[in-house]
Formats: C-alpha cells, structure tokens, sequence
C-alpha cells in the first residue's frame, strides 16, 4: 500500500471518529488532510477521547503530548503513518 493510499483510508477513518465526537457540524464534504483541529470543533477533551478512539479502530497508540502542538488532520495522518498504521 502507498503512502498516499495509507492516507486515504486513514482520512477516511478519522472523518468516520470525528462525525460521531465532534461538538460542531462541519462541512464533512469539505474534510481533508488541511482540515483543521478548531474547524472540527474538537477542544482538549474530545482530543483525548480521539486519542483513544484512533487507538480503537486504527491500532496506533498516540501520546497527548504528541498531538499537544498538531493544527490539521494531515498532522495526525503523518504521526499515523511514521508509527506503522
């Protein structure tokens, strides 16, 4: 599997998490690797249930010192990707 096919499918995971934990109703036809942390209505606390979540469906644990300094969903598909989802 490429990278880029990695990240299409970890987009698509992540998207299927955050429709059911987002505070907000983003534009989900919108939602991409640029798509950013505050656009998706996510705060610290849902961060943490997303941590969780991500170690749940995609089998990658992430640390939330890790994600502390990440803007965009892109950010959190590379973190994936460098630790072997």
């Amino acid at each position: 599997m490429t990278d880029t096919d990695k990240q299409e499918t970890i987009l698509g995971q992540l998207r299927g998490i955050l429709e059911e934990s987002s505070t907000v109703e983003p534009d989900w036809d919108a939602f991409s690797t640029q798509s950013t942390i505050e656009s998706l209505g996510l705060d610290s606390l849902t961060i943490l249930d997303l941590l969780y979540d991500i170690e749940e469906v995609i089998g990658i644990h992430l640390e939330a010192k890790e994600v502390l300094n990440v803007t965009t969903v892109g950010e959190i598909i590379e973190m994936l990707i460098a630790k072997g989802a």
